[in-house]
Parts: C-alpha cells; sequence; structure tokens
C-alpha cells in the first residue's frame, strides 16, 4: 500500500514534468469573460456609459432604487435595483461619491427577474442610482440619496 508522504512525492514529480513541458495551466484571472474592466474603473457616470456603450440616461418612473435614507455603516449599505420595464438587459448600480462610481452590475436575461439587491460600501453620503440598459439601447435611471453616518471607504 502506498503512503500518503509516497503519493505527495509522485504527484509533485508528475507536477514538475507538466511545468518542464508547459502543460499546466496558466495562472488563474479573477475576471470573467466578458467584464467590463473600464466600466468599474470610470469616475464619472457619462465615463461609465461610454464604456458599455450606452447613451446619456434618462429618468424613468420604471427603475426603481431602494436603499437606506440613512445608513449607519457605509462599509456595508443594503441596495437594490429593480425595473419592471420590459427589454432589461443589464441592471447597474453605481454610487456617486465613491472612487470609482460602478458598485455592481447584473445580467438580465428573459428567466431573470430585473430585481437585484447587494451591498455597497460608501465613503460618504452621496446619491445612489439604479440604471436600466435596454435592448433598445436607451438607458434609463432612478436615483436615491443615501446618507452615511460611519465611513465606509476611508474611515
Amino acid at each position: 500500500m502506498q503512503t500518503r508522504r509516497e503519493l505527495l512525492n509522485q504527484s509533485a514529480k508528475v507536477a514538475g514534468m507538466l511545468a518542464a513541458l508547459g502543460l499546466l495551466p496558466s495562472w488563474a484571472q479573477a475576471q470573467a469573460a466578458g467584464y467590463q474592466s473600464a466600466a468599474f474603473e470610470a469616475k464619472h457616470m457619462a465615463d461609465v456609459m461610454k464604456a458599455l456603450g450606452a447613451g446619456a440616461p434618462a429618468e424613468s418612473k420604471g427603475v426603481i432604487v431602494t436603499g437606506p435614507d440613512i445608513a449607519e455603516n457605509g462599509a456595508v449599505v443594503p441596495v437594490g435595483a429593480s425595473s419592471s420595464l420590459p427589454g432589461v438587459k443589464r441592471l447597474l448600480l453605481l454610487v456617486e461619491k465613491n472612487p470609482t462610481m460602478l458598485s455592481a452590475m447584473f445580467d438580465v436575461t428573459d428567466a431573470v427577474d430585473a430585481n437585484f439587491i447587494t451591498r455597497v460600501k460608501m465613503g460618504q453620503s452621496s446619491n445612489v442610482f439604479a440604471v436600466a440598459l435596454m435592448a433598445d439601447g436607451k438607458a434609463l435611471y432612478a436615483v436615491k440619496e443615501v446618507k452615511v453616518t460611519l465611513g465606509g471607504c476611508g474611515g
């Protein structure tokens, strides 16, 4: 019977041979295919929309942003975005005064209800936007002010 030590020794030899032949997989990447790094690095709404290929958003009552009026801890602020409009392809959550504005992005299909809730980090009181990117290329938004009493991003 093979001991654990012998098994580990053989595994290390096999891994060394595969590495020498270049057959081991390359470093794992933390981002998924289709990750929009330019959008998540944008500092203004216009830059986010440009990175996602959308025009300037228009305010709409068909898009709803949820969140507390006053957040006691800016490190974990529960916010949500939803829409009952037909043709929503993507929902975004943006925090205006964060170092990078885009906090969350959700892809929507016909099998998924356009209703998402998550927690974001907010360094200070700010407007939170829910933006719905539509199938016809339009961008619609709703806005809510959230006041933060204890800082999340910087304090």
